[in-house]
């Protein structure tokens, strides 16, 4: 601890020294109102959507103190990432309480679902320096992006050009951590693209916890005079000790993983005066090897690959009576492993929206259906609608209700072994959600509260029936009730002609599993049931930025802890030098299963930009 206050203070020591040498600009801080959300087919400005939605900007991104997504969104008041080691070696993403197979995240739209568990959403999670924003979709979403959006969805949105541009960047710090990356934007007359590389390693900060992490990304515009079309591909592949993620300590097992996931899309979208058709084709695989024994290959390995092959196109027309959405997405999945045998699944989904305004446009509602088939699940359908009054210049007030479903993952289905166990019989989840709210958007403050319910039936968990029995079996819980609050603060200001942003937020969770004894289930009684976060960003000198971030969590478990992050950031011409501290003040605390996060840590940057 005393080493590190040591180490800011250097840092800024060396700031005041060159401050008087240095012309290097402000870093802007994003306007929230000229944000356009992206879905699939109704695009509207971030202040005109009757959702609740957050907006992870690049500058948000910049101050994070963050080194990968799953880091970053932990910062997010209702979004609970619960991570079982660093380097974003392996992690599960939760909204409002719903599950790992719950959440949807999509890259540029396009939907990253696993067939084969959700634990394996975040293996396509991108490197920080590609990403332009991150759209948070709160609520069921289903009807806009179908069943896997249960409880929300995330969508990655990729930077789209760099004009002609190479940065390399070096880390290195506790547990051995050392990490290296370059990307490199080129501008070629009738193309755009923009290829990052990076590889993060580290020893480990317990035993078994050491990890080989690499990332590759291409995205290319091409025919852009004419008819562009947009190709994106990326390789993640992770390599990691997995030291009781999955099972206890005293089972003895010393346990490691490696996946790999691929992404490849093409997309183009086609415009007239009134209609945009924005069809797309693409290719996602996800690769996974887990041992219960490292050095013991023999002892017990499951392997699976799933592949999904998918088709869409989606289309906006604006007529008189205001904007219609719809569109086609057909996908096909196969799954080959040694443990849940060679399955495959087919789906199709059919979406119609439409966006009505009245009262001189201070009034939409937004009805809307999803239908979906699924090969193993039959035919299902998830209507919703969405409303939203403008009361006044940059204050709207809305509300929402859906329905929403989820398919069981193959691993829900046939998975045994590690101490749990599928179930061939169990029924899809169902539920039903409402929500209303209001916020605030200006460039200088804002601000958004909600309240929401969620009446569910079916929920999937891995529960057993007393403490002597050591399998979890995947079950069907009859009913579950979930309701909650969110609020979240925005303040940008200057001192001194310096930008300075001030972002709270604070989530409350409550619902009825805990009728049930914890020690019964694996997953569904580690909910967050208060959720504080804050982060504090703060320019004093021209060429040094500082950030401090603050998570308070209460899971239902009773268990609770604080955790402080902070950087500093020196921009010195083309070079930029950092220093990042992680739970500075030594907290113990465990965020999914067995494994204890790390103690306070620090990470050095040196990133150089080429002219």
């Amino acid at each position: 601890m005393k080493h590190i206050g040591l180490l800011f203070t250097f840092l800024l020591i060396s700031a005041f020294r060159l401050h008087a040498q240095q012309e290097e600009p402000m870093i802007k801080i994003d306007s929230l109102s000229e944000v356009v959300v992206t879905s699939n087919r109704i695009d509207l400005p971030f202040k005109e959507n009757s959702r609740t939605i957050n907006i992870v900007t690049a500058t948000d991104i910049k101050n994070s103190s963050a080194v990968t997504i799953a880091d970053l969104l932990q910062q997010v008041a209702g979004v609970d990432i619960r991570r079982r080691g660093t380097g974003g070696s392996q992690a599960d993403l939760f909204i409002r309480g719903g599950g790992f197979d719950q959440t949807l995240l999509l890259i540029d739209g396009i939907k990253m679902d696993d067939a084969q568990t959700g634990h394996h959403i975040m293996n396509a999670a991108l490197p920080l320096e590609v990403i332009e924003r991150i759209e948070i979709i709160k609520g069921p979403a289903a009807r806009v992006f179908g069943q896997n959006a249960f409880s929300g969805a995330i969508n990655i949105v990729t930077k789209s050009n760099l004009s002609n541009s190479v940065s390399a960047n070096l880390e290195a710090g506790s547990f051995g951590q050392l990490n290296g990356s370059l990307t490199v934007g080129s501008e070629l007359g009738n193309s755009t693209h923009i290829f990052h590389a990076g590889k993060m390693t580290s020893e480990g900060y317990r035993n078994n916890s050491d990890y080989n992490n690499s990332n590759f990304f291409l995205k290319s515009i091409f025919n852009k005079k004419d008819q562009p079309i947009e190709m994106i591909a990326t390789f993640l592949e992770r390599k990691f000790g997995a030291q009781n993620f999955y099972t206890p300590s005293s089972w003895g097992f010393n346990e490691y993983e490696e996946t790999q996931n691929s992404l490849v899309a093409f997309t183009t979208t086609f415009k007239s005066e009134k209609l945009k058709i924005r069809p797309r084709v693409y290719w996602k695989r996800n690769q996974d090897m887990f041992l219960l024994q490292r050095d013991d290959p023999n002892f017990f390995r499951n392997f699976h690959i799933t592949d999904k092959l998918g088709a869409e196109a989606n289309a906006a027309y604006t007529s008189k009576l205001g904007i219609t959405g719809f569109g086609i997405d057909l996908s096909k999945v196969y799954l080959r492993s040694n443990n849940l045998g060679h399955r495959n699944r087919f789906m199709t989904t059919l979406f119609l929206e439409h966006r009505f305004q009245f009262a001189d446009d201070r009034l939409d509602i937004t009805p809307g259906v999803a239908m979906t088939y699924f090969s193993d699940f039959k035919f299902n359908a998830f209507p919703g609608l969405d409303i939203g009054f403008d009361m006044a210049n940059n204050l709207k007030a809305y509300g929402n209700i859906g329905f929403t479903y989820r398919i069981p993952t193959y691993t829900d289905l046939y998975y045994n072994g590690g101490g749990s166990a599928g179930n061939p019989d169990l029924e899809p989840e169902e539920a039903f959600a409402q929500e209303l709210g209001i916020k605030y958007i200006s460039p200088k403050i804002g601000a958004s509260i909600s309240v929401f319910n969620r009446d569910a039936t079916n929920l999937i968990d891995y529960i057993r029936p007393n403490t002597e029995v050591e399998t979890f079996t995947a079950t069907n819980i009859a009913e579950v009730n979930t309701k909650g609050l969110e609020i979240d603060v925005a303040y940008n200001f200057k001192l001194d002609d310096f930008n300075q942003s001030l972002a709270i937020g604070y989530a409350f969770l409550d619902d009825n599993i805990l009728d049930q004894n914890e020690e019964l289930s694996r997953y569904s009684l580690n909910t967050l049931k208060h959720h504080f976060t804050t982060r504090f960003s703060t320019q004093l000198l021209k060429n040094v930025r500082q950030n401090i971030v603050y998570k308070y969590a209460e899971r239902t478990t009773g268990q609770t802890y604080n955790v402080w992050d902070a950087s500093i950031v020196m921009t010195l011409k083309q070079v930029e030098l950092s220093i990042m501290a992680s739970n500075i003040f030594d907290a113990e605390y465990i965020e999914s299963g067995f494994t204890p996060m790390p103690p306070s840590n620090v990470l050095f940057g040196l990133r150089y930009s080429f002219k």
